[in-house]
């Protein structure tokens, strides 16, 4: 009998052999397109049950073209490349791999939290030029300073459990989440008001769309930091570079950024008290294999039980999914 297909509509950081090896075995045939461009996609996925996504965008003018298309599995925590309002209208399932890289997610947020308090790039910085004084700048004791954590799910959580020994206070916020022991919930005015490092673990939604704006970024306390390992556009880089410019912030760390890679020029990339990595925080491993293995089988499950392993967007249950061998 004809086997159902999942293409690959791109491959980011990772090799996909483990998952098309299992995609293989659970009884689909896997393809892969060209680019992520909507015509390649569409192309090699005319006929396709599953999408597999690295950053392609599956927005409606896609999901019309592929008629028979029944799940789409993202690599990531994030879904915000897909439009969800759009899938669920169709019948058509959304899965993520939420919990792939949530040690290496924490532990780069706190790198980066203190290498901020301790001011590691610009003492490095420092030395490399020949300036060998580290009175320049105001550097921190940790177990006096209050750490603020914006999104306390399983990546926010972690982060929590890392920095808690270390800060003498961390409070947090999140509009879903329940309580986390030892972390003191606040709204979020307040633990941006209170802080001296806010660490950002948000999903990318209408919502939280541009939610550390100017008037936010206005509150946080005058030389506090800001940590960002989840997505750019929860932040005003406009209104960002205007603060860190202006002294009322003393720092920020950014794995994300609107653009990646960045224009050259751009004036956060040159700032002397930003500190980046290129979207790297997931990495390691480890973690590459899981989000490889953990995608494949969200739709190795839709594929035998009707029903991906961690679903985002519930699907037609009534639906075909997929034709045994």
């Amino acid at each position: 009998m004809t086997k159902p297909v999942a293409v690959y509509t791109d491959v980011v950081d990772t090799d996909p052999g483990p998952g098309v090896e299992l995609l293989e075995q659970a009884g689909f045939t896997v393809r892969f397109a060209r680019s992520p461009a909507p015509g390649d996609i569409v192309a090699a996925a005319r006929d396709a049950a599953a999408l597999l996504l690295g950053y392609a965008q599956v927005d409606r003018p896609l999901l019309d073209a592929l008629p028979a298309l029944r799940v789409v599995a993202t690599q990531s925590a994030g879904c915000d490349m897909v439009d969800l309002d759009a899938c669920r209208e169709r019948g058509v399932w959304v899965a993520n791999v939420p919990g792939a890289a949530t040690e290496e997610v924490a532990s780069h947020a706190l790198a980066m939290t203190l290498a901020l308090l301790r001011g590691l790039p610009q003492l490095d910085r420092d030395v490399r030029a020949g300036v060998w004084d580290g009175t320049r700048y105001e550097l921190r004791r940790l177990s006096e300073v209050t750490v603020g954590v914006v999104g306390l799910g399983r990546i926010g959580r972690r982060y929590a459990e890392y920095v808690r020994p270390l800060a003498g206070r961390v409070v947090g916020h999140d509009p879903v989440a329940a309580d986390v022991p030892g972390v003191e919930p606040l709204d979020l005015d307040e633990v941006l008001a209170y802080s001296d490092v806010v660490s950002l673990h948000l999903p990318l939604t209408a919502a939280t769309r541009g939610l550390l704006d100017a008037r936010r970024l206005g509150l946080m306390r005058r030389g506090a930091a800001l940590v960002n390992v989840s997505r750019a556009g929860l932040v005003d880089h406009g209104a960002l570079l205007r603060r860190l410019d202006g002294g009322h912030l003393s720092g920020a760390a950014l794995d994300v950024l609107p653009q990646e890679p960045p224009e050259p020029g751009d004036p956060l990339v040159a700032h002397p008290r930003v500190l980046l990595t290129p979207h790297a925080a997931y990495l390691s491993a480890a973690s590459r294999l899981d989000y490889v293995l953990e995608q494949a089988r969200n739709v190795a499950a839709w594929h035998a039980r009707g029903r991906p392993v961690s679903v985002v967007v519930e699907g037609d249950p009534a639906a075909p999914h997929g034709t045994k061998t």
